[in-house]
């Protein structure tokens, strides 16, 4: 089987903040802008993987879930514990600099971890856990 990760969805709750941190502060090129219904979908990716992509979605897309699960959703994205996703890089000290220089919230400085990868982690602004792996 030859398969690729093509893309992931990461839920937004403010389509300009999430456009400057994932533009501007990781420096990821702009795919699509779609705004349709009163919401905003953004595709974004690294520009060396074409490929790859990940969708910033208004948490309330999905017209099968319900009002209380929307609520659920808006209330653990709040807290940060709703999505997650894990990048990688060969220079992780100069990407948490940038980080650390932007509006990003840190949750962990870079560590070398005892499962054996060395990484940094920070909040997007909707809260999305953003870990950040080390490429050896």
């Amino acid at each position: 089987m030859d398969i690729t990760i093509h893309g992931t969805f990461l839920p937004h709750d403010d389509p300009d903040a999430s456009l400057a941190f994932y533009r501007d502060t990781l420096g990821f090129e702009v795919r699509n802008d779609v705004g349709y219904g009163g919401m905003h979908w953004i595709t974004v990716g690294p520009a060396d993987q074409p490929g790859t992509s990940i969708v910033l979605e208004p948490p309330a897309a999905d017209p099968g879930i319900t009002d209380d699960e929307r609520r659920t959703i808006l209330e653990m994205m709040a807290k940060g514990s709703y999505a997650r996703i894990t990048l990688a890089t060969a220079d992780l000290d100069g990407t948490f600099a940038r980080l650390q220089a932007s509006d990003a919230e840190v949750v962990q400085e870079p560590t070398a971890q005892p499962y054996g990868v060395r990484d940094c982690a920070v909040r997007d602004p909707a809260g999305n856990l953003i870990r950040i792996n080390e490429l050896r």
